[in-house]
């Protein structure tokens, strides 16, 4: 695909390695007008300082009603239906402040550190499991690991009772897809049904028998006199859930291949795995879970990277481009576990800036320690060009549909 065509339908380039269409388009310039693989237009953010200060920028508004309402063929993406509409995500302050500052209430330091024995416990178990399948198996990473740990950790988090967890899973797994065809819609349609179902009941449970969890602390939490209604809290936990399994997901399977492929980067952490908190940083920048910013659209005109972009427009802001950006990196194409300028939009910037990026640092820490002490033998077992990243929609999300590996001869859970 040429740099014209992708610029024309972007979203419709190489998901497994879109990279080096990445830096041909940010070598022409930080900031381009493009054309969706929909058919509408936006404008296209891919340097790392324009992406940041696009991040912090009050003239663009994350507002999806607002947009929506003033007719001008912006299209707000991955919203399943009007029930779960009313998150941080998709309104501006004074309701983002608002919104967020209940949920941060909730969503406590406390709350993540607690989490921590119980983080490890879970994946000291989901790595007990792949264990028995034997060290010359063929296992799928991520479906044994990279998504059961995180998605295990939020549903304790909010409360899931253990029963409906599995149905939950296959409902979110069903709605992160992309959908093309009037089959897929139904599919989706259907498990977004059922998502609202069980959400509802797991808020009308915590009503009648609340507990120490965070749907509970949702229900109960206040600012003032204000709190959530219906349709922010329901919204509020589709949010928690998605943020707080998928990208982690993406992030614990993506930081994998990148080692897998860089076994001198491998060798370093498995040498030193004190390394791992800094190596974090660096996974998120060189393959960033959601390579495009969430919604946002032009509420006034504003000049970016020398590009006016006029009122009632879409901005798409790929901070998977920004975080290779040469100009701000030095050898931003290759990894480097030890990086000292890390520092990547891959939760974000200002305001917006990711609510439970503490957590995934601390699943992804210990994911990759316990993962490299345990399996010092793991290796691909399908060679690097056959891994595909097709889960996500394209845009906002990316991560692998499957992670195929050998894991060699696993050491049990306490060691050096």
């Amino acid at each position: 695909m040429t740099i014209t065509e992708a610029l024309a339908a972007w979203g419709s380039y190489d998901l497994d390695d879109p990279f080096p269409l990445f830096a041909q388009v940010r070598d022409l310039g930080p900031v381009h007008a493009v054309t969706l693989a929909d058919g509408h237009g936006a404008w296209l953010v891919v340097g790392y300082e324009e992406a940041r200060a696009a991040l912090n920028e009050s003239r663009l508004s994350k507002d999806m009603h607002a947009a929506l309402a003033t007719g001008s063929g912006v299209v707000a993406e991955g919203l399943p239906g009007p029930a779960f509409a009313r998150h941080m995500l998709t309104v501006d302050p004074p309701d983002h402040t608002r919104l967020r500052r209940l949920v941060s209430a909730a969503f406590s330091v406390r709350r993540v550190e607690a989490l921590r024995v119980r983080i490890q416990a879970i994946t000291d178990d989901l790595l007990d499991d792949i264990a028995r399948q034997g060290p010359d198996s063929e296992i799928d990473l991520i479906a044994t690991f990279a998504f059961p740990l995180p998605f295990t950790v939020i549903c304790e988090l909010l409360g899931v009772p253990h029963d409906d967890r599995a149905s939950l899973g296959e409902g979110f797994t069903k709605l992160l897809v992309p959908i093309s065809t009037p089959a897929e819609y139904a599919v989706a349609k259907e498990a977004s049904d059922a998502v609202v179902a069980m959400l509802k009941a797991l808020v009308e449970a915590k009503q009648v028998d609340p507990g120490d969890d965070l749907v509970s602390g949702l229900i109960h939490a206040r600012d003032g006199e204000e709190s959530l209604d219906s349709q922010e809290l329901l919204s509020t936990i589709f949010q928690l859930i998605v943020a707080g399994h998928d990208t982690t997901a993406s992030l614990i399977g993506n930081s994998v291949v990148a080692l897998l492929r860089n076994q001198a980067q491998l060798a370093q952490l498995r040498a030193d795995r004190a390394r791992i908190p800094r190596a974090i940083e660096e996974f998120l920048r060189y393959d960033a879970p959601v390579p495009h910013s969430t919604f946002r659209y032009t509420a006034a005109p504003l000049t970016l990277g020398g590009v006016e972009i006029p009122a009632g427009e879409q901005v798409i802001i790929c901070l998977a481009a920004a975080n290779r950006d040469a100009d701000r990196y030095a050898r931003p194409e290759e990894l480097d576990v030890d990086r000292d300028e890390a520092r990547h939009l891959a939760f974000g910037h200002g305001i917006h800036h990711c609510l439970g990026a503490p957590l995934a640092r601390l699943e992804g820490k210990i994911a990759l320690e316990s993962l490299l002490r345990r399996y010092p033998e793991m290796s691909l077992a399908v060679p690097a060009p056959d891994l595909h990243w097709r889960h996500g929609d394209g845009l906002v999300l990316r991560g692998l549909s499957a992670l195929p590996v050998i894991p060699g001869r696993a050491l049990p859970r306490s060691g050096p």
